[in-house]
């Protein structure tokens, strides 16, 4: 696995312009090298917040956005339109704002199916999307948050699935509310080129440290497990570093 590379930055709005910034540059050097870029996008306060600060950054203007699909990490199983999907916050902060095809905003189904449908027609469009041979798109970037207890996406320590092998999967015991989503599993996130793992605030210092010591068991701390294939960034701003060694 990739080792981890950290950045901080003074506080939360730095840290989110600054990830803003290393998002629009990764997405158009991917355009540019590969004709497409695939990113699977995050919930949360600073995985929003990061989204709101593309509409700020200047170079987000000359990105083919016809080019670009976008994914996500987890997302909660609520009706269409619910203010606490990821999909409805990332539409309100930046979406609704670019020229990205409807068809390339690849959402996790709101609630109509069984979650276990739903998280099998997800890892049906990720297979149709992904290179032959591979269950999931080569990820250009994974952008998660990390839990005060460490977990990422709706993977949480010790759960079912954590340890899943498919591509998708369908939790229906989350520890956070609503307790149902639909996740990403370890192996689809591994498949990213670069993971970025964000946090914000002293109520995540101890997992970031946690995350940062190379002897973690992801079993105990999901984000441990989190790496990519080619980078593995650790963003967190001054609070969240304060036990970093």
């Amino acid at each position: 696995m990739t080792s981890l590379d950290i950045r901080v930055s003074a506080d939360a709005p730095a840290l989110a312009d600054t990830i803003a910034a290393a998002l629009v540059d990764e997405i158009a050097g991917a355009v540019a090298a590969r004709g497409r870029a695939d990113v699977v996008l995050t919930g949360g306060g600073i995985g929003i917040a990061c989204l709101g600060a593309v509409r700020d950054q200047p170079a987000a203007a000359a990105i083919d956005w016809a080019a670009v699909h976008l994914w996500w990490g987890d997302e909660r199983y609520l009706p269409d339109g619910d203010p606490e999907r990821n999909v409805t916050q990332a539409r309100e902060a930046l979406l609704d704002a670019l020229p990205v095809p409807e068809a390339n905003v690849h959402a996790m189904p709101a609630r109509a199916l069984e979650p276990e449908d739903a998280a099998d027609g997800y890892a049906d469009e990720l297979a149709r999307c992904a290179p032959s041979g591979a269950s999931v798109p080569a990820f250009d970037v994974v952008m998660l948050g990390i839990g005060p207890e460490g977990h990422i996406a709706s993977l949480f320590p010790h759960s079912n699935a954590l340890m899943s092998g498919r591509a998708v999967v369908a939790v229906t015991d989350s520890p956070k509310p609503p307790p149902v989503r639909i996740s990403l599993t370890l192996p689809s996130i591994r498949a990213g080129r670069q993971v970025w793992i964000m946090a914000a605030g002293e109520s995540k210092a101890e997992a970031v440290a946690r995350c940062a010591d190379p002897s973690t068991d992801p079993r105990d701390l999901p984000a441990a497990g989190a790496r990519g294939r080619e980078a593995t960034l650790l963003w967190v701003d001054n609070e969240a570093a304060a036990l970093l060694g």
